[in-house]
């Protein structure tokens, strides 16, 4: 058994990666599918089509490679988090499309327990906010609003679940309903300090605990299947975020890593002990193995990568996401142009459900690359506000090791303005799949294939460390405007 398979199951695809016994890429199949939008500010996914994309994406690799079933030693999954799905114990048929993590439909349920004065309760207990992002009172709208489903639910008939529980369930054939404590812990329903679902907050939801998968490690046995031609094991499991943590290796407290996919997310080892935000970040669970909880402070930018698919889907001012940075480089730079990407509300530090996109400083002379640079600076400026988010919470004084991945950070033009704008340097590594290198990690190590902790961090590599060049008054200015515009836009 030579090869360790990783299925990235993202919001916009599904990907499977072979990886051989020295951890390096050998094979990768990808493909898209259907995102459903009902009504403003609903997002849905049909789980029977992601299901499929994930066979298509596992046997054509396979068979690209040539690799069979048992030349494979284990399975890694790691997927969209908060994603949320609820099927029926006996056929496994969802009752209702996926609601996606970006989906803002509870909003009004948020409200109301906040209201009620709940919210410090349930984030002491989860370390998240109120939010319609956590799959909570996603399964709650699920069950108020699906005809019989809360009859069902309390009769033990359907099963709850994000999408790495869901894939669990259906490549065992029912057989294992299972997540891991890092899907767990985004879920709102979950005591990040005790390790276990929270009776309370299940009971405050109406969410009978019986529809809730087992939670174990990170690297753990999840079952066998058999769908792909014979059995291969499923031995790790983590959400995307916290998969890229690892492949990271940012294993030690003060380590940060931000992805730049269709969100970004930043999280920031906290080691061994939570550490609570007064500036409302999230504390999660970075990652559980060998029943040991590793914390971080994690900061949600809703709209990233997503920006740059609207310049070329709406706006259809570029052809390819490529095509952004040598377009921002060709921009004025005496225009001071400013993109508020909020189109699905602010994440963190503003957690603005109802905020909505807006655009600043334009002048009659303000084109195509003022544009396509005022959308790749507000990723920056959103890095900049979670990354002094964490340095309030961590300690000022503590030196934070900043990591990045994720498809825009092959940007030289978006990392160098980000190092620019933090005023710190922004390492990027050799090895860009991170989020699958580490659900890949996970299952390789369970299976004694791979390296420990420690003997995968020393696999780390740089490719390319960003040093800041703006002058720091530039830097405050440029920041000073983006915080103008935020307030303006939440305003609106």
């Amino acid at each position: 058994m030579t090869h360790i398979l990783a299925i990235d199951q993202g919001t916009t695809s599904t990907r499977a990666i072979l990886f051989d016994a020295d951890m390096r890429p050998v094979g990768t199949a990808q493909t898209e599918f259907t995102q459903h939008f009902p009504q403003e500010g609903w997002v849905e996914h049909d789980p029977d089509e992601i299901w499929d994309s994930v066979l298509t994406v596992c046997r054509e690799v396979m068979a690209a490679q040539g690799v069979m079933p048992a030349q494979i030693a284990g399975i890694g999954i790691t997927n969209q988090r908060e994603t949320t799905i609820i099927w029926d114990r006996a056929t496994g048929k969802p009752i209702h499309n996926a609601i996606v993590w970006q989906d803002r439909r509870t909003a009004d349920v948020c409200d109301r327990f906040r209201h009620a004065g709940c919210e410090d309760d349930i984030t002491a207990q989860t370390g998240l906010l109120l939010d319609p992002y956590f799959s909570g009172t996603k399964v709650k709208w699920l069950l108020d609003t699906i005809p019989g489903a809360r009859d069902r639910a309390a009769a033990g008939e359907l099963l709850f679940g994000t999408i790495d529980s869901f894939l669990i369930w259906r490549l065992t054939e029912g057989r294992v309903h299972a997540t891991d404590a890092t899907n767990a812990a985004r879920t709102l329903q979950f005591d990040i300090h005790q390790g276990a679902w929270s009776e309370e907050i299940c009971d405050l939801m109406n969410v009978p605990m019986a529809m809730l998968p087992e939670v174990r490690d990170c690297a753990a046995d999840f079952g066998t299947t058999t769908a792909l031609g014979g059995e291969i094991p499923i031995l790790g499991v983590a959400g995307d975020q916290q998969a890229a943590t690892m492949g990271q290796a940012c294993f030690a407290p003060g380590m940060m890593k931000s992805t730049y996919g269709t969100g970004c997310f930043a999280l920031l080892n906290t080691g061994a002990e939570p550490v609570e935000s007064r500036n409302r970040l999230l504390t999660t669970i970075a990652y559980q193995l060998g029943g040991q909880r590793t914390y971080a402070l994690e900061g949600s930018i809703f709209i990233a990568g997503a920006a740059v698919q609207w310049l070329r889907d709406a706006l259809q001012i570029i052809e390819t996401a490529a095509e952004s940075g040598e377009l921002a480089a060709r921009s004025d730079p005496a225009q001071h142009v400013v993109l508020v990407p909020a189109f699905t509300g602010l994440g963190a530090p503003y957690w603005n459900p109802d905020c909505r996109g807006a655009v600043f400083g334009l002048t009659r002379n303000s084109g195509r690359a003022e544009i396509a640079r005022a959308t790749l600076e507000s990723i920056a400026y959103q890095t900049r506000d979670l990354w002094q988010a964490m340095q309030g919470d961590w300690g000022a004084e503590t030196d934070v090791i900043l990591r990045v991945d994720g498809g825009m950070s092959a940007s030289d033009w978006a990392m160098q303005g980000l190092a620019d704008l933090l005023g710190a340097p922004v390492d990027r590594p050799v090895m860009p799949e991170t989020t699958a290198l580490g659900a890949a990690w996970l299952a390789g190590m369970q299976a004694d294939v791979y390296p420990d902790q420690e003997g995968f961090a020393q696999t780390w590599a740089l490719d390319r460390r960003f040093q800041p060049v703006l002058r720091a008054s530039d830097r405050d200015a440029a920041y000073a405007r983006w915080q103008k515009a935020v307030q303006a836009a939440m305003m609106f």
